[in-house]
């Protein structure tokens, strides 16, 4: 993905079902996952990632998405999806 043309274009999250689609991916927790569970609800936060967030979050540690654009990506989801 070289920039958010796409994203302006289509929803972000038919960008991320399409991009995991092409790639196979599909999300798998790993330990440091739970670690950052339990480190988020010890501090009191309530963050929850929903199946696309998790799915964006295996294209990026499967390398088919740089840190900069699945964080582009995120927010454009974020925008789309929560008031």
């Amino acid at each position: 993905m070289d920039d958010t043309t796409s994203v302006k274009t289509r929803a972000a999250q038919d960008e991320i079902l399409a991009l995991a689609r092409q790639h196979g991916v599909t999300y798998k927790p790993i330990p440091l996952d739970k670690l950052g569970d339990a480190i988020t609800r010890l501090a009191g936060d309530e963050v929850e990632l929903d199946d696309t967030e998790r799915l964006l979050l295996a294209l990026e540690r499967a390398g088919h998405l740089s840190t900069k654009d699945a964080n582009r990506l995120h927010v454009a989801y974020l925008r789309q999806h929560r008031p």
